[in-house]
Formats: C-alpha cells, sequence, structure tokens
C-alpha cells in the first residue's frame, strides 16, 4: 500500500508541476494526468493482488504450520497416553509380584519351621542311635571275648586265618576267571589274528635266494686259467689286490671260486673276470683299469636298484643315502636269506596287515622296507642293526613312526606306534616262512637243547621235548607235584623265560602236559 500511495503522490506532483508550468499545455497536462492516473490505477491493482496473494500465502503457511503444531500436539499426547498405560501395567505387575513374594515368603517360613521340627526330631533319632551303637559296640565285644575264650584264637589270629581262606579262594576264581578269558581270546582273537597273517602270506609270492660266501666263476676250457693265474702269479695278485677278493684257482674243472664274505666285492671281482676272459687281455695295468670300471658300474647299479624298487613298491620322497643302502640290500644275506628279497616282502606284507587292521598301508610298506638298512651301513659300527637303523632313519628325516618302527622291531626300544607290532610281526614271518632262512647244524641243536634245559629248570618239571623244529615244546609234569590250575601258570612263565632269554625265529608253542597213570600187575 505505502508503494501505490507514493506512486500517486508522485504522479499528483508531476501533473501539479506541468498545470504550472503553463496554461497552454494544461490540456495535454490533463490528458497526461489522466493516463498517469489511469496507469497508477492499473498498477495499484496489481499492486493490490499481489498483496493479497501474498497475504494468502502467508494465510496457508501459518495454517499449514498450524495444522503441524496441532499433530505434534496430537502424537505427543498418544505417547504420553501410551506411557501412562505401560506405568499403570508396571504398576499393576509390581503388585502381582508382592503378592506372589510374600506368598513364598510365607511358604518359606512355613518349610523353616516345618525343617527346624525334623531336624529336632532327627537330633532324638541320632542319640537313640548312639546309644544303641553304645550297646552294640558292648555286645560285640563280650562275643568276641567269648569267641576267643572257645575258639582259643585271638581275633587278630581269626582275621589272619580269614584272609588266607580268602586269598585262596581268590586265587582259584582269578585262575578259573584267566582260563575262561583265555579260553575267549583263544576263540575269537585267534582265530582273527590267524585268518590276518594266513591271509597276507598266501597273498605274497617270492623268490627264496639263498646267498653264500663264495661264488663259482665258471670258464670255458681250463687254458684260461693259466692266462689268469699270469706268470708268476702275478695276475692273479693284481686281481686279489684290487678287488679285496680271495681267487681260488684248484682242479675244479671249467670253474674258479672266488671267495670273499663282502657280496659286493665277489660281484666286482666276477664282473670283471667275465670282462676280462672276454676281452682277452689280461695284465696288472688292465686288470686295474676293468677293476676301477665294474666298480663305477656297479655303484650305478646299486642306485638303480634302489630308485627301481622304491618304485616297484610304491614308494616315494626317499633320501638319496636310504636308496643307495635299499640297492646294497642287493648284496647282502640275513641266515642265507637275500637281504633285499627279505625287506621287499616284510614291506608287502606290512602293507597287507596294515590294510587288513585299517591303518596306513603306504606307512607300513615304507617301515617294511627299511627296517633292516642298519645292516647295510658302510661304516658298520659296533651297534644293534635295529638300533643303527633307526639312527640312520632319523637322520635322514624320516617320520617318528617310522623310525620307532624299525628300532623297536627287535624290541631294542620301546614300541610306540601301532605300525611297530605290525613290523615286527611281518619281519618274523617272512623270515620263518619254510625255506626262508638256513641255520648252522649245531645252532640249531645248541637252540632245541637249551629250550629243553631252560623247560626242566623248573621245579615238578619231568620231561621236556623240543619238536617240530623247535616250533612246539612239549613238558610233562608230575600229578602229584603240581595241580591243574599250576599247569596253566607254568606254561605261561616258561613261554614268557622263552621269549626274554633265546632268540628264535617265529614262535614257539608250550604245552604242559600232566596225567595220572595207575599201574597194577595181575600175577
Amino acid at each position: 500500500m505505502e508503494i501505490v500511495i507514493g506512486i500517486v503522490g508522485l504522479l499528483i506532483g508531476a501533473a501539479i508541476m506541468w498545470y504550472f508550468a503553463g496554461y497552454s499545455a494544461n490540456s495535454r497536462y490533463k490528458r497526461i494526468v489522466s493516463d498517469a492516473e489511469k496507469d497508477a490505477e492499473v498498477v495499484m491493482k496489481n499492486k493490490l493482488l499481489e498483496v493479497k496473494e501474498q497475504i494468502l500465502q502467508m494465510k496457508s503457511d501459518a495454517e499449514r504450520k498450524v495444522s503441524e503444531a496441532e499433530k505434534q500436539i496430537s502424537e505427543a499426547e498418544k505417547q504420553i497416553n501410551n506411557k501412562n498405560s505401560q506405568l499403570q501395567a508396571n504398576e499393576n505387575k509390581l503388585k502381582q509380584r508382592e503378592i506372589t513374594l510374600n506368598q513364598r515368603q510365607q511358604e518359606v517360613n512355613k518349610k523353616r519351621l516345618e525343617n527346624d521340627a525334623i531336624r529336632a526330631t532327627l537330633d532324638n533319632q541320632l542319640l537313640l542311635v548312639d546309644k544303641r551303637i553304645l550297646e552294640l559296640e558292648k555286645t560285640h565285644r563280650a562275643a568276641v571275648e567269648k569267641l576267643e575264650t572257645v575258639s582259643g584264637l585271638s581275633a587278630d589270629e581269626a582275621k589272619e586265618q580269614l584272609l588266607d581262606s580268602l586269598k585262596e579262594e581268590a586265587k582259584i576264581n582269578a585262575q578259573s576267571y584267566i582260563n575262561d578269558i583265555i579260553d575267549e581270546a583263544k576263540l575269537t582273537a585267534n582265530k582273527e589274528a590267524k585268518r590276518i597273517v594266513i591271509q597276507s602270506i598266501q597273498r605274497v609270492a617270492t623268490e627264496t635266494a639263498i646267498e653264500n660266501a663264495i661264488t663259482v666263476f665258471h670258464i670255458d676250457s681250463d687254458e684260461i686259467k693259466g692266462r689268469i693265474i699270469g706268470r708268476e702269479g702275478r695276475n692273479i695278485r693284481a686281481l686279489e689286490a684290487a678287488t679285496g677278493v680271495e681267487i681260488i684257482v684248484d682242479d675244479t674243472p671249467e670253474a674258479i671260486v672266488l671267495s670273499a664274505f663282502d657280496p659286493v666285492r665277489r660281484e666286482i671281482a666276477r664282473l670283471s673276470l667275465h670282462q676280462l676272459v672276454a676281452d682277452g687281455r689280461i695284465h696288472p695295468a688292465r686288470i686295474e683299469e676293468v677293476v676301477s670300471k665294474v666298480k663305477k658300474q656297479i655303484d650305478d647299479e646299486i642306485i638303480e636298484t634302489g630308485k627301481r624298487t622304491a618304485i616297484d613298491l610304491g614308494i616315494h620322497g626317499l633320501h638319496p643315502e636310504l636308496i643307495r643302502m635299499v640297492g646294497k640290500m642287493k648284496y647282502r644275506s640275513s641266515y642265507g636269506q637275500n637281504l633285499l628279497q627279505h625287506s621287499k616282502e616284510t614291506a608287502n606284507l606290512c602293507a597287507i596287515m596294515a590294510a587288513e587292521l585299517g591303518l596306513n598301508p603306504k606307512k607300513a610298506k615304507r617301515a617294511g622296507l627299511l627296517h633292516d638298512i642298519g645292516k647295510v651301513p658302510d661304516d658298520e659300527p659296533e651297534l644293534p642293526h635295529a638300533i643303527l637303523g633307526m639312527k640312520l632313519a632319523e637322520r635322514y628325516k624320516e617320520k617318528p613312526d617310522i623310525c620307532n618302527a624299525i628300532g623297536s622291531h627287535h624290541d631294542e626300544v620301546e614300541m610306540t606306534t601301532l605300525l611297530a607290532p605290525i613290523v615286527q610281526v611281518c619281519d618274523a614271518i617272512s623270515g620263518a616262512r619254510p625255506g626262508a632262512r638256513r641255520e648252522i647244524v649245531e645252532a640249531y641243536i645248541k637252540r632245541l637243547n637249551n629250550l629243553e634245559q631252560l623247560a626242566l629248570s623248573y621245579p615238578g618239571v619231568l620231561k621236556t621235548y623240543a619238536i617240530q623244529a623247535g616250533r612246539e615244546l612239549r613238558v610233562i609234569v608230575g600229578a602229584d607235584k603240581i595241580d591243574d590250575n599250576a599247569t596253566e601258570r607254568l606254561s605261561n612263565e616258561i613261554a614268557h623265560k622263552i621269549q626274554t632269554e633265546m632268540t628264535y625265529p617265529g614262535q614257539v608253542k608250550v604245552t604242559v602236559i600232566r596225567e595220572t597213570r595207575a599201574v597194577s600187575f595181575a600175577k
């Protein structure tokens, strides 16, 4: 409005100025004033409309703000009402809990009163029990004194007699229980063990190799013997010095004997002789050259044999030195049994038996192959081969369970894993099968005599017989000296003593026989 009034004032002022400026321009001023008035009216109307629109907009904004305020007030009232309702509900709950607590307090007080009454009753009963115990003790002492007077024994002596009788009865019951357990074990465990062992043996076939301390080199004619001996024996001396083998040239037709305890040296000498005879040039310089080449060839063949054996058995990751030792087993023997064949057979048996028992067959095969590596080291120190083999396996980073199986297969160290008894059993199976090993007759007879003498050392034993090539020992005892229960104990004791004091292949069955004979004569 103020703007409109200002504009109108300006227009009127202009008109008046024009009016006073001159009468001649009066009409023109009137027209201009009229036009200005009309324009002022239009401007005023437009400004009035704008003002009305602003007023309406302000009114609308005010009404909207009032509406929003009323809505917020309404929501606040609702929240207050809800909180009041919750407070009322919580107040009701508190009142209910207070009522419940009062009821429980009353019940506790009631129980406390009842417990007090029970405690008082128990105290009275305990007093009565104490009195009754005192009376019983007096009665017991009087009865004991009376029994001691009648029996002539004191209480301690009577206890000792009672304990002796109970011990004897317990021994009889325990022996009966042991017999039942042994019978049950024989029906189940022995049957299952035999099945696994027999199945393992049947599934493995191996060649029987018998090695001696000599090797016979066959020649085409006896004329070659003179060339091998050489002038004044210089060729044979050079050959013996280069190989370390004693070469025996005698009257045996078309044969030369190579004698040495080291199979590798015998093989070097045999191959060297073969090349020298085939080449025809036999003299000391040629002998040294051929022996040197053959030694290198044998070393390569040992490594190749070890690698081929490991591949055939499916064993991977062996240390190169262990592979070389496995190859050297080809030229070693144990009781006439080729060591490499024995180790391969033991490895296959171990894998089969481990698979039957649910163990890892690869680990078992690895332990079986390496169990006798202590027999083939270059330095050969004064140690049992099982301990030496365990130390070698540890040096070349074999796993602890493999090392323990190697070291304990002859009970030199304690068995700590399940692989150890498998290797021990399979080693015994391979060495004890018919034809696997040979024994010197004197050692065999001595072992049988030791078996019989060991059993004769026990009291009550009358006769002993070692039968089945020392695989069974039959012990005959006197019926008047040993009873039935003692025969079982005697059998176990003899078997344990044989196991701890003697060395033997396989196992020895101990059978104790007790019989009663009645003899009469008709005249």
